[in-house]
């Protein structure tokens, strides 16, 4: 049967006519927390243990991480991959996206890190007040080192170790929310924390009588983040020192990981954009290793041994993140006005 030219115009028309009308977008999502994970184990507790089924691919995120995924009640969970360049690059192509109004969003880093065994043990939580870049700097391989230097970290236009920098990026430390920090810690402190056998058995070799040694808790400190997985006494004492300087001796560094400031960075970009609120981060990690050898072992050997810590830091960050999530989530009307005061 032959259709009458008229007809096949006129649909023809329509259908243009239908195509060139702008498509109506979806309404961006509203978390009112957002979790970062930086690999696929931080994430999974999450990704398990809550129904996210709320699936949002964001371009600009890794490969490997291609979603955000979301719940019904506003929790949202993102991974980087990780390193300082995955997470600049995959929270900047978040906070970018349009796909989300992060206004009123509360922001949780949550992940894995070494342990200054000064300071924790395998399993342990620790919040952040301050986050130090352990990378911009200037450094002297140790064989090189001056005789009367303690060690061949220099701040950038310094002369020698101790003296403050005379120039930087402005990146290289945070102090975050005091009232958000306490309040985070508050909530969490006496959540039961993951244990077993191998962790136990690994943390006897440390000090007695201090937190190495002793069962995993939930505490305040400061992080320190840098590329370099770095390992060993001798280096701890550095970056002890480090800390010390770029904090004016405030900073008490007892976990060190491999996105923080990075992740920060991008996100306090996002608040200077006017996309969200930097006073809202909160930075969570727990220890899955020890930063430094205990005395029977090399630095070497411990950089290579199986603590046992894996597991239960990775369980922690979502035993203890969920404390302060679920939180937020459960009191949203008060939330989203401000860090309650109690």
């Amino acid at each position: 049967m032959r259709i009458p030219a008229f007809f096949t115009t006129s649909v023809f028309a329509a259908s243009m006519t239908l195509a060139a009308l702008p498509v109506a977008a979806a309404e961006p999502i509203a978390p009112k927390v957002m979790v970062i994970t930086m690999f696929g184990g931080e994430a999974k507790p999450w990704l398990t243990g809550r129904k996210l089924e709320t699936k949002v691919a964001v371009p600009g995120l890794s490969k490997e991480y291609p979603e955000i995924a979301c719940d019904a009640a506003g929790l949202c969970v993102m991974t980087t991959a990780m390193g300082f360049a995955n997470a600049a690059s995959s929270v900047s192509a978040l906070v970018y996206s349009q796909k989300f109004d992060l206004k009123d969003t509360y922001f949780l880093i949550a992940g894995i890190a070494g342990v200054d065994p000064s300071d924790g043990t395998l399993g342990s939580a620790h919040w952040a007040r301050y986050v130090i870049d352990g990378g911009l700097r200037h450094e002297i391989d140790p064989r090189q080192v001056p005789a009367e230097w303690p060690n061949g970290v220099v701040a950038l236009g310094a002369k020698k170790p101790g003296e403050k920098a005379s120039w930087g990026s402005g990146t290289e430390v945070y102090q975050l929310n005091e009232p958000l920090l306490q309040r985070a810690f508050a909530l969490s402190k006496d959540t039961e924390l993951s244990d077993n056998d191998d962790s136990k058995a690994y943390r006897a070799a440390y000090k007695k009588g201090e937190p190495g040694s002793a069962a995993p808790i939930v505490s305040i400190c400061d992080t320190l983040s840098t590329d370099t997985y770095w390992h060993g006494t001798k280096i701890a004492e550095g970056m002890g020192d480090w800390v010390s300087l770029m904090t004016e001796g405030k900073g008490n560094y007892c976990t060190t990981q491999m996105e923080d400031n990075a992740t920060l960075t991008a996100l306090k970009r996002g608040g200077d954009a006017g996309l969200l609120q930097f006073h809202r981060i909160a930075v969570l990690r727990t220890a899955s290793n020890f930063d430094r050898e205990p005395e029977d072992k090399t630095a070497a050997e411990s950089l290579s041994a199986k603590s046992g810590g894996f597991m239960p830091s990775t369980v922690n960050a979502y035993r203890v993140g969920s404390k302060f999530a679920d939180a937020v989530i459960a009191d949203w009307s008060v939330w989203q006005k401000g860090v309650p005061a109690n």
